[in-house]
């Protein structure tokens, strides 16, 4: 695995993942045969146990029906050296690994911890476990964390089994890249299902704001749809803007508001097509 992200060569797919070593074999690694590091005992261990571990990741994305393979983001790693000294140093980065994979040791910091990203959902491999999450049915929160750098963005994520578990921006490589991917991955997967109960009338919650077919709101304040006209998450809060008002703060970031990126999508759709807006635009 590279220390960023890398498009499998093996096409998985939900119905046909097969576990086995030969299968696994097509996961690039630093240590794999080819690589003069690998000819040492503790590298041919490490290659060994990418390949099981990424056997054991297939299986759980089959079982969950998770689709093709779209990507795969290792944990920040130097080659010979270890874990990657990054910018709080190795100390910081080893203490990344053993966290991630409850190991310790030369032989330990070799394993790998990986995020893989599939069609339908997502698997992380760490702690000596695999949790797997469908973006048809996670809830995603942003938080900001202490991680060994520091503050650090992060997601805390709901797998198939109910259970939360958070991805700190600094546990995998390219975070500019997986974050986005996530939120828009889970974004397409679960905005149809919420405007269709829209349509039956249900009332959608997300923290303190809440969404009908007719309007939004939150606590006490509450705006039509033909009223708003513009949505945005600002500083880290989801703010609504009415006609010629100022801008109304209705929920931050901080507060773990549940699948943010859902609300925006869904808010800036119901805006958009709002009978009265859809008149006036038409009007100028």
């Amino acid at each position: 695995m590279s220390d960023g992200s890398h498009r499998d060569r093996s096409a998985d797919s939900a119905g046909d993942d097969d576990p086995s070593p030969a299968r696994a074999r097509d996961d690039p690694s630093p240590t794999r045969p080819g690589n003069p590091s690998a000819d040492r005992p503790g590298d041919r261990f490490a290659d060994r146990a990418d390949q099981l571990l990424l056997a054991r990741v297939s299986e759980a994305a089959g079982r969950a029906r998770l689709g093709r393979r779209q990507a795969t983001y290792g944990a920040p790693f130097t080659g010979s050296e270890g874990w990657g000294a990054g910018p709080g140093g190795g100390g910081a980065a080893v203490g990344i690994a053993r966290r991630l994979l409850g190991v310790g040791g030369p032989a330990g910091a070799r394993a790998r911890a990986r995020l893989d990203l599939y069609e339908r959902g997502l698997t992380v491999a760490g702690a000596g476990r695999i949790h797997v999450v469908r973006y048809d049915s996670t809830v995603v929160r942003r938080r900001r964390m202490l991680s060994p750098q520091g503050l650090a963005r992060a997601y805390v994520l709901v797998d198939v089994d109910g259970e939360r578990m958070v991805l700190r921006c600094g546990d995998f490589g390219h975070p500019e890249v997986w974050g986005p991917e996530i939120r828009r991955a889970v974004t397409d997967a679960q905005l149809p299902r919420a405007l269709a109960a829209l349509a039956e009338g249900a009332r959608l919650t997300f923290g303190p704001v809440w969404v009908t077919r007719e309007a939004v709101g939150s606590r006490g304040a509450s705006l039509r749809w033909e009223q708003v006209r513009r949505i945005a998450v600002l500083n880290g809060s989801f703010a609504v803007r009415a006609a010629a008002g100022r801008w109304q703060v209705w929920g931050t970031v901080a507060s773990g508001i549940p699948n943010l990126c859902v609300l925006q999508a869904l808010a800036e759709h119901l805006a958009a097509t709002a009978p009265h807006r859809r008149d006036d635009d038409k009007r100028n």
